[in-house]
């Protein structure tokens, strides 16, 4: 038999054969007939095409029309509205008791309610795909294993269809592998071209791995930034299921991983041992009996990270799931050459439907086992959390209305218990008011999300990380927080509400905005939009407003009502109506004259420019970065942004714009001209805004002259080769989170109220400050590190370095952020550096 399935995989690898994909994908099998197959559907042999997405749901929506065993719901929709779908397949009798299972699940799932009967629960098994729009092959699988889940008349599938309710997701990413999909078939060649550099096999950029705004969402269960993860979440905690696939594809030459991951370097501190020792290891004999009867090679337990909280699996991993990474090697196409020969879409496809299948079979075997641990994980959590000496954890801002509503909004999400704080309190040398600071226990079934949200790690097993090493998410919302060993509780919070602030009547000389609150950039875009002149006051001052004596920061906002072109009722009721918007409050004065400090018209008070803002993307550029960016001035401020091709670069005229963005990337493509164009613009006035290894280039160019910290050589002369991948590795700073030091004064720091701040960085890349002391706004302080993996070598040179500091080119400037300020949609502390660079940057030198 084995010898048998060798020579199909044979015939396989080279081209796809002329019989029907069931007699490929399912040998022996029979099927029933009412249930129409994906190729009957499609009118092509899975594997033959890459299959639209549109089509991937229209075939879902026919098993749920021909089956009372399949239902389909939409979740929610992508940013390109393609609907979120979930396709269920289960028994008749247990189809008409979802809703009971789903209770169920969830009580099982919560330790303060009594423990159901294990014996009489289905498996809940959720088969998730295509996270990677370039990665395609596992949702023509979700194709195919929904196929046989729900016609096979095969025992297995049989016993299955009784004994376990199966959620198909067949596409985390629809709008990415639409970009794909089109790609493919249209470079597609009859018949297929395997050459490896065919177009075919290289996307142009960003490629279809990413979504709309070119985030990888494999990375966004723990942000949850966008649509598609945020109904994917919360359609996960309606069901906590046993075990969730994430299927993926690695490169062509490898062959296929499926876990155990590395012990230890690649495991989540806060996962219990039982995930890691006993329960991989009990599903990882299954994938290799599948795996062997196909005869397809295999690996288990190198490179593959199962620490970031953010990956599909391993968010379930925290929530007493299996959460189970596949890897299979891939065609990039329909047919790709490797060094085994010819890999075609169809073999690949049919390793991740055995592993499919491999999984229901493991879920169904080591159901109530898999049910007991999910007891077992939140009862231990919640024990574990009685004994942690912290007991609580506090937080707030006191200046930032909008991040703290951000932050709990963001711990509700995931479904962590949030209490009002009910005193004042001092905890390590930070003020936490009552009214304005929450408290988040320790003691509660998702104590281990906690601790992903407020601990730092600085311990590990491995020195080399698949990707960050740090996600303390309080540091990222930069939200002030403490461990409180006592903190009294108010009530619990269900939802959060924004503030309505009252309008001030009454003829004003000015308004005033203060810069602080997360959401005033968007205040101010709109008010430029509607026409109203706005000002910024640069020093602190106090003045007499409708709420009495006030004090204002550096960065405060004016509107003054004599330099408008607008009548003032007009300016007001506009005024009204943007900050009702944009939850902002609004300051009236009836004087220039101020209490203390500068008074209103003061030479350090200037009009705000309106930006606009052109940046350059396409080849050789971090799509991941320019996608950050994109993604944040459309969600955050509404303020559109013009991404030009470096190809095109040479056709722009840059004074048509205020600001220039240079993602990390390469930037040696551009022309001469296109070069002297730039540096006479930025010469005469322009603000150019760098990225890391963007920044290098304009100092080759001529542009900056910024010098690297100078580091020494300790590498010892010879290593074994052997070692060469931990030992270089170690050198990389993958992702980890610094405290910063700010010079308040400077306007990158406008808004922000303490001297330190949370950053992240993941870069290795480490500049010397100014020559010039006055433009070197943001260092790092003395002992800096906060959480993730550095060398003590690279440690050592980022206490020398500069975090942003401001180059002066004739009479204009360039801001260099050397950290990741808009890191992943979820580094909202930082992002107000990125907004003073837009809105300010012209009086930053």
């Amino acid at each position: 038999m084995k010898k048998q399935y060798l020579l199909l995989l044979l015939a396989w690898i080279t081209a796809f054969p002329a019989f029907s994909q069931v007699d490929y994908y399912f040998p022996g099998e029979s099927f029933d007939p009412a249930i129409p197959s994906p190729d009957d559907f499609l009118g092509y042999p899975v594997g033959d095409w890459h299959t639209r997405y549109d089509l991937i749901v229209k075939y879902y929506e026919k098993l749920d029309e021909v089956s009372p065993l399949a239902q389909l719901q939409t979740i929610g929709y992508t940013h390109e509205h393609r609907p979120k779908v979930i396709l269920t397949i289960a028994s008749t009798q247990n189809m008409g008791n979802l809703e009971s299972i789903r209770q169920k699940q969830v009580q099982l799932a919560d330790p303060s309610q009594s423990k159901p009967d294990v014996s009489q629960m289905p498996a809940i098994v959720h088969l998730g795909y295509g996270v990677h729009g370039n990665e395609p092959s596992s949702a023509e699988a979700a194709l195919l294993t929904a196929y046989w889940l729900l016609a096979s008349q095969s025992e297995l599938a049989q016993n299955l269809r009784e004994q376990a309710v199966v959620h198909f997701d067949p596409t985390l990413n629809p709008d990415g592998r639409d970009r794909h999909s089109l790609w493919a078939n249209s470079n597609k060649g009859f018949p297929p071209v395997a050459d490896p550099l065919d177009r075919e096999h290289n996307e142009a950029w960003p490629g279809g791995r990413t979504n709309h705004y070119w985030f990888d969402l494999n990375r966004d269960w723990l942000p949850l930034a966008h649509p598609e993860s945020q109904v994917k979440v919360d359609w996960y905690h309606q069901w906590y299921p046993n075990v969730t696939t994430d299927f993926h594809e690695m490169g062509t030459n490898s062959t296929y991983f499926f876990e155990p991951t590395k012990p230890y370097g690649s495991e989540n501190p806060v996962v219990p041992r039982k995930n890691y020792d006993e329960i991989n290891p009990l599903f990882a004999k299954y994938f290799a009996k599948y795996m062997d009867e196909i005869g397809s090679l295999y690996w288990t337990k190198e490179v593959f990270d199962n620490s970031y909280p953010g990956y599909g699996s391993t968010y379930p991993d925290i929530h007493g799931g299996l959460g189970l990474v596949f890897e299979t090697a891939s065609s990039r196409g329909h047919l790709q050459a490797s060094q085994r020969g010819d890999i075609s879409f169809a073999f690949t496809i049919r390793n991740h439907v055995v592993n499919s299948l491999a999984t229901l079979e493991a879920s169904l075997d080591n159901r109530e086992f898999m049910h007991d641990y999910l007891r077992e994980f939140f009862e231990s959590a919640v024990a574990e959390g009685a004994k942690d000496p912290a007991k609580n954890y506090v937080f707030g801002d006191e200046f930032d209305q909008s991040r703290n509503r951000l932050f709990i909004q963001f711990l509700l999400d995931h479904r962590i218990k949030v209490y009002e704080n009910s005193s004042d309190l001092t905890l390590n040398g930070q003020n936490f008011k009552k009214g304005n600071s929450w408290v988040v226990p320790t003691n509660q079934p998702q104590y281990r999300m906690v601790r992903t949200m407020f601990e730092y790690e600085k311990e590990f097993a491995d020195s080399v990380f698949y990707d960050a090493s740090a996600w303390t998410m309080a540091a990222a919302y930069g939200i002030p927080f403490s461990a409180a060993p006592a903190a009294k509780t108010g009530a619990v919070l269900s939802e959060v509400s924004a503030p309505d602030y009252e309008f001030p009547s009454g003829k004003a000389y000015a308004y005033l905005m203060d810069w602080s609150d997360y959401f005033a950039p968007k205040m101010l875009y709109q008010l430029q939009e509607a026409g109203i002149h706005v000002e910024m006051i640069n020093r602190a001052f106090s003045a007499q407003t409708q709420e009495g004596a006030t004090d204002f920061s550096a960065g405060t906002l004016m509107i003054p009502m004599g330099f408008q072109k607008m009548s003032a009722d007009q300016v007001s009721q506009k005024l009204q109506e943007i900050a009702s918007a944009t939850h902002q409050q609004v300051f009236k004065v009836e004087t220039g004259l101020n209490l203390s400090g500068i008074d209103l018209g003061s030479n350090l008070v200037g009009a705000v420019q309106k930006p606009k803002v052109i940046m350059l993307v396409g080849p050789g550029v971090s799509s991941y970065e320019a996608g950050e960016i994109w993604h944040l001035m459309d969600t955050k401020i509404g303020m559109p942004i013009t991404k030009v091709n470096t190809d095109n670069f040479g056709r722009v005229n840059l004074f048509d714009y205020t600001t220039l963005i240079l993602p990390s990337g390469n930037y040696n493509s551009i022309s001469g001209g296109a070069l002297e164009h730039l540096k006479d613009w930025v010469s005469r006035g322009g603000t150019i805004i760098s990225f890391k290894n963007a920044s290098l280039w304009l100092n080759q160019k001529g542009i900056t002259d910024e010098s690297l910290v100078e580091s020494e050589n300790n590498d010892p002369e010879t290593l074994p080769f052997a070692v060469r991948r931990d030992f270089e590795g170690a050198k990389e700073v993958g992702g980890s989170i610094y405290l910063a030091q700010l010079d308040l004064s400077h306007p990158i720091a406008y808004g922000y109220q303490r001297e330190t701040l949370p950053v992240y960085r993941n870069t290795s890349i480490f500049v010397q400050p100014s020559k010039n002391k006055y433009l070197t706004p943001i260092r790092y302080t003395e002992n800096p590190h906060l959480g993730g993996y550095i060398s003590n070598a690279n440690l050592e040179l980022l206490k020398q370095s500069a975090g942003v500091l401001i180059s002066s080119s004739g009479r204009g400037r360039v801001i260099h952020f050397f950290d990741s300020p808009n890191f992943r949609g979820t580094w909202f502390g930082t992002n107000k550096l990125f907004f003073n660079a837009i809105f300010f940057g012209n009086s930053m030198n």
